[in-house]
């Protein structure tokens, strides 16, 4: 099952100042592409021991400081993330022969972000976000069904849904950002920017050539 790509390559001279630029580029020319849910991410976490777990959600936002995600921080990645701050999202654009792979630290949303992003959810995913302990073990679907039937007789529509207290957003401040882009015979372009730190903090990004 393999698939030989024949698409056009990447080049150091193309790319944007900034990972955060380049990735405007790609993710602008992934939604005109048409395919669905094109800000779907694989997150993966680890937790204390080091144990790695991975699913894939929504990336809400983003800009020079970072990628945004929301959750339940009583989650297993919240809990993970607690406990171990470093993580990885992967963009895994295959139709086009692309993916963008950043990995770096996840820092907590401050609460006012959180919630002007919860109100601008649909009424029913409000009431999703207090209805599900994500994460955790539950007798049967009917039971969750139940707790959001609760909520819902609890709060109808039109009337303003509270910001669970654990429920909110990670934005993960990269340290890499890789482009990949397949290429005929698996010899892909793989270019990643790379967080220069020194004595004066932040000092930018440098690119450097992965082999495949």
């Amino acid at each position: 099952m393999r698939k030989h790509y024949r698409t056009e390559g990447l080049a150091e001279a193309d790319l944007a100042a900034t990972p955060f630029e380049e990735f405007t580029r790609w993710f602008a020319q992934t939604v005109r592409s048409g395919l669905p849910e094109p800000n779907a991410m694989v997150v993966s976490t680890a937790d204390a021991a080091g144990r790695p777990s991975s699913r894939t959600v929504l990336m809400k936002s983003y800009d020079d400081r970072g990628f945004v995600f929301y959750t339940n921080y009583d989650s297993r990645k919240g809990r993970d993330l607690a406990a171990n701050p470093y993580v990885s999202l992967l963009f895994p654009w295959h139709p086009l022969a692309r993916q963008v792979v950043v990995t770096g630290v996840a820092e907590r949303t401050g609460r006012d972000e959180t919630a002007a992003y919860f109100r601008t959810r649909p009424h029913g995913s409000q009431l999703g976000a207090w209805a599900s302990p994500q994460s955790t073990v539950i007798g049967s679907r009917e039971e969750l069904d139940q707790l959001y039937v609760d909520l819902a007789d609890r709060y109808p529509p039109g009337e303003q849904v509270p910001v669970p207290p654990q429920w909110g957003g990670f934005r993960v401040i990269p340290e890499t950002v890789e482009f990949w882009q397949g290429r005929e015979n698996r010899l892909h372009d793989r270019l990643r920017y790379v967080r220069v730190t020194g004595g004066e903090g932040d000092q930018g990004w440098r690119v450097e050539r992965l082999c495949p």
